[in-house]
């Protein structure tokens, strides 16, 4: 840009006194600072329209990128939805049959390989199971809640 330095503008100003005049100077100068006011209001305006385009733009970017993530999200629920109901379909049709083959056994239906039962008192376990099945089952005279580990071995009497 310019480089106007304390001499430059002694000289500027000398030039324009002689040549405009003294009793001139003063209100040409105030327009000359106005209109130079006025150029760098407008520049002002210009970049500040500029960057709220660049904003602007950001932004349409952002919720476009948000919009698509939503649809990814809602495709995603509603397909665990399909398959969560699939696969309750699958479950509560499993009970169903298991239930309708049971032969008055008093014990629930198995819901998958990982289901645990405990047997009736009648069958024997070993020791280990038998404390675990006491504090589970909540036996009266069998070992306390607490007592289940390496300091509960013997708690229980021996069938």
């Amino acid at each position: 840009m310019l480089d106007l330095g304390i001499s430059k503008m002694a000289l500027i100003g000398a030039v324009a006194l002689i040549v405009i005049g003294p009793e001139k100077l003063p209100r040409v100068a105030r327009t000359v600072g106005t209109l130079l006011g006025k150029a760098q209001r407008y520049v002002a305006d210009v970049k500040a329209e500029v960057n709220r385009a660049m904003d602007l733009d950001e932004l349409k970017k952002m919720k476009e990128s948000v919009e698509e993530a939503g649809r990814e999200v809602e495709k995603g629920i509603y397909s665990t939805k399909a398959d969560f109901e699939k696969d309750w379909s699958s479950v509560t049709a499993g009970l169903d049959g298991s239930a309708a083959t049971s032969s008055g056994d008093a014990t629930p239906p198995r819901v998958g390989a990982t289901a645990a039962r405990i047997p009736p008192p009648g069958q024997e376990l070993a020791p280990q199971a038998r404390r675990h099945a006491a504090v589970v089952q909540g036996a009266p005279g069998r070992a306390a809640a607490g007592a289940v580990g390496r300091g509960a071995r013997g708690a229980l009497p021996a069938p």
